[in-house]
Formats: C-alpha cells, structure tokens, sequence
C-alpha cells in the first residue's frame, strides 16, 4: 500500500512550498532532505517522534493548507484503491490534517518522512483493539469445554482455519474436539473427518441435513464426558443477507452457549469482508476475527477497515495453505506489511 501512496505523494510535494525558508547567510542544514539516502526495499528505521520531525524556530519547511490538500486527495485515492473503508479513510485524513496542517519541518525531514509517520501512527491505533489471549482464556475457563463458534460466508477458509486453530491448541498443551456444523453439505463434513483424521482430533459428526444445533450439542457432551478442553463448531458457510441461515447460527448459539465467535473472513474479498463482518456482528456478536489469505493480499486495506468497522480484534490470520500457516494476529507485522518500501499496491 505504501508504495502507491508514496508515488504520489511524490507528486504531490514535488514542488516548494512559497513558505519555504532558507538558511541565513552563513548558515547551512545538517541535510538536504532531497538528496539523502532512501531506506534499502522492505527496510525502514523506526518513526521519527515529533520532537525530531518538527520545529518552532526560524528555519525548515511549513507544510502549508494546499500541500496538505493536495495530499489528502492523492491519499484517498490510494487508500480506496488499497481495499480501506471510506470511514477508515476519512479517520486517517482527519488525523493527517490535525497532526500536520501548519506545522514546520525540520531540515533533515521531508514531507514524505512525516505523513508516514502520522499515517502508521494511526493505522496502528486503529488495530490496536484489545487483544484476547485465547490459550490464558481457555485455561482459565470453568467448567470445560471452552466453545469456539466459528461464522462466515462461504468459500472463506472456515473449515480450513478450524482445523488450523486445533494444531495452534495442540501446540499449546490444550485438547480439542470439532463438531461438523455445516450439514448442508456433505463435503464440508468430509473435509473436517480428513483434517481430524491427519491430526489424531476427533469429529463429532450427524449425518448430511442434520440439525448442526444438534451436533454442537453432541460435541459439547462429547468434551464434557472426555475431559476436553476446547470445541470447535464449523457452521455453514452463509451468506450474510440469508436470514434463515442466520436464525440457524443463532440456535447454534441458544443450545451451546459459546464463550467465544469468531467471523472468518477472505482478506483478498476487498470492501466485501467489511461489510460481512458488520452484519455478522450486528446479528450474531462477534467477539474476534480470522483473516485468512493475507499472505496473498499485496493491498492490506482489509485487514485495517475490518477490526476499524467492528472494533473488534484480529485474533488469527492465516498465511498460507499449512496448517502451520496459521499465527496470532501481531499489529507491528501487520504495520510493516502495510508500509513495507517494496510492496506495491
């Protein structure tokens, strides 16, 4: 995303500024911000605080209302292209013009240096939701089992990340069971018997067109008789404007009462996962997201709209096809990917 909002920005602060000032007679900057050195691809010192970014005194550059105007459009523009909400990109324009409108560079920084620092200043405080600690949750959880209800459309990885979330347990000292909660099709339920097959987890399962209520509940027997520790209950995947689907997952809910639901949504799906987790929140409750594909997302816009739009923290992303592709979501990695120098998009 970085890299096609720094091209024009580029554009957009090509020119000085008329407030420019120069160095007295006899005095010369510590740098010419235009001729230092760019940073190596993929690499970047840590963000400049305000106090070596900015000055009262006499010399450096003042960013005036039209270079600030300028880029904000050049940013909205990109930023929209990046798969980031309209709300999130009006919150970042907000904090651009705040933090920057009418202050004075020093020599030594460009405008470019200080847009990004505001810019990852407040993606970062966009992600920072409150974090769960799944595994201290599940532990500290009385009487067992822990319920994990995972929603969301099709086709996003559901199945997939449930069967990913049992290795994470596993990994953790922590057992699990998974209730085969998409009856709707017979695929679905032979999927998760292959993923429980290749783990050593079992899969509680009904068979095609069964109450899924119903097998949640058997599930959650199933752990409380063996002394496990955590369900995981697959659900079909539904389209967010299917009210009977929906109704469905809400008896799900009813009958096995979940300490956590997590939305699963595709990070490469664009401005539709923002919507799907919306509704999915406003219908169901959502606790956390899982966001999956990320490995394959060059935009990153998704990953920042989703946790904005529902206030909700990322808890897992999923990296790739491996069941170890699978990782607590880490702000900072997801900051780096965002401004990484040599990713495009």
């Amino acid at each position: 995303m970085w890299a096609a909002i720094k091209a024009r920005l580029r554009r957009s602060t090509a020119s000085p500024t008329p407030e420019a000032k120069t160095a007295p007679s006899g005095e010369t900057p510590s740098a010419n911000p235009r001729s230092a050195p760019a940073p190596a691809s993929g690499t970047r010192p840590p963000a400049a605080p305000d106090a070596e970014m900015f000055t009262d005194g006499l010399l450096g550059k003042r960013l005036t209302e039209g270079t600030i105007d300028d880029v904000l459009e050049d940013l909205e523009i990109v930023l929209l292209q990046s798969d980031v909400a309209l709300p999130v990109v009006e919150r970042l324009r907000r904090n651009l013009r705040k933090e920057l409108a009418g202050r004075k560079l020093r020599f030594g920084v460009d405008a470019e240096e200080a847009i990004r620092t505001v810019l990852e200043r407040s993606a970062r405080s966009i992600l920072a939701q409150p974090p769960i600690d799944l595994a201290e949750a599940v532990r500290k959880h009385s009487p067992k089992p822990y319920v994990i209800l995972f929603v969301g459309v099709n086709g996003t990885g559901k199945t997939t990340s449930v069967a990913k979330l049992a290795v994470w347990l596993e990994g953790k000292g922590i057992s699990s069971v998974i209730a085969a909660g998409d009856t709707f099709r017979a695929g679905a339920i032979e999927q998760l018997l292959v993923h429980g097959e290749r783990l050593g987890v079992r899969v509680v399962r009904q068979q095609e067109g069964s109450d899924p209520a119903a097998v949640a509940f058997d599930a959650v027997e199933h752990a409380r008789a063996k002394g496990i520790d955590v369900v995981l209950v697959d659900t079909a995947g539904r389209q967010h404007t299917n009210e009977n689907l929906i109704e469905e997952a809400k008896k799900i809910r009813r009958v096995v009462s979940p300490a956590l639901t997590l939305f699963v949504g595709d990070a490469l799906s664009g401005n539709d996962v923002i919507e799907q987790a919306k509704l999915f929140d406003q219908a169901l409750g959502v606790d956390g997201l899982v966001l999956t594909k990320l490995d394959a997302d060059a935009k990153g816009g998704a990953a920042l709209s989703a946790t904005f739009v529902t206030k909700k923290p990322i808890l897992f992303v999923g990296v790739g096809q491996g069941y170890a592709d699978f990782a607590p979501f880490d702000p900072d990695w997801m900051i780096r990917r965002l401004f990484a120098e040599g990713t495009a998009g």
